[in-house]
């Protein structure tokens, strides 16, 4: 029986938005938001927030959640996975990376993530999604990838890949079928310390996507397609939006 636990990587700094785990969204921190949205899940076992931050630390202690400290040193969630993990009393086969500034992340988003990885063959998983929107496919802060014929990523990039020669750009959307990344990753635990030991890759650093370092490296990534939406929180206007969305539901 596999044990599953999901990982909620925090830090207070943030270019566009300091303190963003913090930040409040009708009564609640934002991360609070996220914690409780991913303990939802029926195939977690248990959910932590890896934390540099003490402020960090104390709010999610003050809701009741778990909490590890981590380094201020990583460069990204997949190391502070990795930290966070050595610290625990126990050995998860399979970590799920939880993006902590998608406060409203669906539970089924996360099983369907975990179904994914169950396979013993499976190392590496992440989701994907349609692009509808014409706008999503151009935007170079909307990750696009190319899946092979079971599914598995051939490529990332924050270009439109595939480039279509066949049609003007206005009619790419509508005459192929474009997938976004969605940045939820489950690895298992070997997989995990593996891809934090590798360096830094030319197609990484190009591009600043860290999971590219793994296809280099000859890494499979799996993916599920998912219909689900979380839309993420960089900027205090995405903050606003949220809050719309939440206001809508109620």
């Amino acid at each position: 029986m596999n044990k599953i636990i999901g990982i909620i990587p925090a830090r207070h700094k943030s270019t566009r938005f300091p303190g963003k785990p913090l930040a409040g969204i009708r009564g609640k921190p934002m991360i609070q938001w996220t914690y409780e949205n991913a303990r939802k899940s029926i195939s977690l076992d248990e959910v932590y927030v890896a934390t540099d931050d003490l402020r960090i630390a104390d709010v999610v202690r003050g809701f009741g959640g778990n909490v590890i400290m981590t380094s201020v040193d990583h460069q990204s969630g997949t190391d502070r996975c990795m930290e966070a993990v050595t610290k625990l009393d126990f050995t998860p086969d399979i970590i799920v990376n939880i993006q902590g500034d998608e406060p409203l992340i669906k539970a089924k988003m996360i099983d369907q993530l975990c179904d994914v990885i169950r396979p013993r063959e499976v190392r590496l998983a992440t989701l994907v999604q349609v692009i509808e929107d014409e706008n999503a496919l151009f935007d170079p802060n909307r990750v696009k990838v190319v899946l092979d014929k079971s599914g598995k990523a051939l490529l990332f990039s924050r270009s439109t890949i595939p480039h279509n020669n066949k049609f003007p750009k206005h009619e790419w959307v509508t005459k192929h079928v474009y997938y976004k990344h969605v940045g939820i990753y489950a690895y298992r635990l070997e997989a995990l310390k593996e891809i934090t030991r590798l360096p830094p890759s030319k197609l990484e650093q190009m591009e600043s996507l860290e999971q590219l370092r793994w296809l280099e490296n000859g890494f499979d990534i799996h993916t599920g397609i998912t219909a689900e939406v979380s839309p993420s929180v960089d900027t205090p206007e995405d903050l606003a939006k949220i809050i719309e969305i939440i206001d809508a539901a109620h």
